[in-house]
């Protein structure tokens, strides 16, 4: 299937994708953080970790991540100074600045879950997360044998 002329994946390998994000909303919910699927928040403005499926056959990064949003308060905050010309208030570096601290939080958080997940390496969406799968569907040769700390 394709859309805008981009491969889809097939039925089969989203619906492995929506499982694994299943476990990712799961595991950050477990945690006691608000965590939901990419459109399923009913409302553009709700603040927690997001999760979102890509849907692409063939895709440079992983088919599942996570980022942190902010609450939309301090969002409007930093709109409202970039567009009041005060590019250097502190507001406007608010969001990012959480995003990135929530990012590693997300992932030691979705590790200590047994959820394989590191940092995304893209200008585009620095403060994502990308999860690669549960430690528990690789092959016992391929599962880290650490523990990490405090788990």
């Amino acid at each position: 299937m394709t859309e805008y002329g981009f491969p889809r994946a097939s039925d089969e390998v989203g619906a492995i994708r929506a499982e694994l994000a299943d476990h990712v909303v799961q595991a950050l919910r477990g945690a006691g953080l608000p965590a939901f699927h990419d459109g399923d928040s009913g409302s553009p403005d709700r603040s927690g970790a997001v999760v979102y499926i890509d849907p692409d056959a063939e895709m440079a990064s992983a088919a599942v991540s996570v980022g942190w949003r902010c609450d939309a308060g301090v969002v409007r905050a930093a709109v409202d100074a970039l567009t009041s010309g005060r590019p250097l208030d502190p507001a406007v570096r608010r969001p990012g600045t959480i995003g990135l601290h929530m990012q590693g939080a997300l992932i030691k958080i979705l590790l200590s879950a047994g959820i394989i997940a590191t940092l995304e390496n893209d200008e585009t969406n620095p403060e994502h997360v990308l999860v690669f799968g549960r430690v528990s569907d690789l092959p016992p040769a391929l599962r880290p044998t650490f523990v990490p700390p405090g788990g």
